[in-house]
């Protein structure tokens, strides 16, 4: 299923057609694709280079790992995510690895590395939806995941699926339009709040 951006401006087809479906085919994703998307992350832009960002992968050929990282997640998104055929935990290093010194922006690098690994998925024909509703002090037990490094996410990737085969809240919620807020809400100048002239003027 696409569900296409209505952009007010022309933006990159690939940034337009990620969407966060809930709907997924049991087809597996081939290991060539799973690398890559991981690859796509491996080159994602940091801040001094650090690279803060890790990956705990399980997928249902691991049915033991597989279970486990689904038993982190909420009900609510486990009724539908525990269908797809991938799950990526995202984590953060929250430690500078030259000095030990805090990493302010280790959850902004990952961000990048998510950005660049859903992009690139769906780029491969792949559907993503990113979750912060799990248990996170469960998967650091689960996962044995050091004190410095923080769960950020997780993440369900598989093939699209048929929205019909979803629970009817979620079906609902599966073909609703995309919403966004205007540029206008978050794009300032000169003062918070002051939408800037650049987003607000219509002209070239």
């Amino acid at each position: 299923m696409e569900k296409p951006a209505a952009t007010e401006t022309p933006i990159h087809e690939l940034i337009g057609r990620r969407w966060s479906s809930r709907a997924f085919s049991d087809q597996p994703v081939e290991a060539f694709k799973i690398r890559s998307v991981l690859e796509a992350a491996r080159w994602a832009p940091s801040s001094r280079n650090e690279q803060p960002w890790a990956f705990v992968i399980a997928t249902r050929d691991d049915p033991k790992n597989f279970d486990v990282l689904a038993g982190t997640l909420v009900e609510s998104n486990r009724a539908w995510a525990q269908k797809a055929p991938v799950l990526i935990m995202t984590l953060a290093h929250t430690r500078l690895e030259r000095d030990g010194s805090p990493n302010r922006l280790g959850l902004h690098d990952l961000g990048l590395a998510t950005s660049n690994l859903v992009t690139q998925a769906t780029s491969a024909g792949l559907s993503t939806h990113q979750m912060g509703a799990f248990d996170v002090e469960a998967a650091r037990k689960l996962f044995l995941i050091p004190d410095d490094w923080e769960p950020v996410s997780v993440i369900a990737m598989g093939y699209p699926g048929e929205a019909e085969a979803l629970p009817e809240a979620y079906r609902e919620r599966e073909l609703a339009p995309r919403r966004r807020k205007s540029l206008e809400e978050f794009v300032f100048t000169g003062a918070w709040g002051s939408p800037a002239p650049i987003v607000t003027s219509k002209g070239k």
